[in-house]
């Protein structure tokens, strides 16, 4: 719930309408990431890499869940609005599927970087949202927050063992 000062106003108005502002973005962001999983599940040829993407829809659904409670928290309906960076990313993921289709071992290599673009993004957002959500003391905003961060820097990470261990080997053959 937001806190007001004894004069009735709440500290740092500017930030928390920054705060509600990211929270929506961030929710549009996760609804049109679903989308794009499947397209980057659906074209990714190594099963792990599959397996990775059809995970993170999993997360990103009780991500969007986490995101609803935030917004309950804070005495709100949760309202997202298109993520006009998440759909860049997804544009250019769509690219990259249709021009390395005939090229299966670059294209889970690309499907990575491109999906690493994605997680980075998601990153950076959640990292602020964490940071606005201590300072106002949002506590149970924050708690959950940064269990979506967590996630986040969890799915870059094994992105980056798939890409080392597996696509970026088979690309550079």
């Amino acid at each position: 719930m937001a806190k007001k000062n004894k004069d009735g106003e709440m500290p740092n108005a500017h930030l928390h309408e920054l705060f509600v502002d990211e929270l929506k973005d961030i929710l549009g962001a996760e609804k049109q990431l679903l989308k794009g999983l499947k397209k980057l599940a659906d074209g990714a040829h190594s099963d792990s890499l599959k397996e990775a993407f059809k995970t993170h829809y999993k997360q990103t659904e009780g991500q969007i869940e986490r995101l609803k409670a935030v917004f309950s928290s804070l005495d709100m309906t949760a309202r997202g609005k298109k993520c006009k960076a998440m759909e860049g990313l997804l544009n250019e993921a769509d690219e990259i599927l249709e021009e390395f289709q005939d090229s299966p071992e670059v294209l889970d290599a690309a499907l990575i970087a491109a999906a690493q673009k994605v997680e980075h993004y998601e990153i950076a957002t959640y990292g602020c949202l964490v940071t606005y959500a201590k300072l106002m003391e949002h506590s149970e905003a924050e708690e959950l927050l940064a269990a979506t961060l967590a996630e986040e820097k969890d799915t870059d990470v094994l992105l980056t063992e798939i890409a080392m261990s597996e696509a970026n080997l088979g690309a550079a053959k």
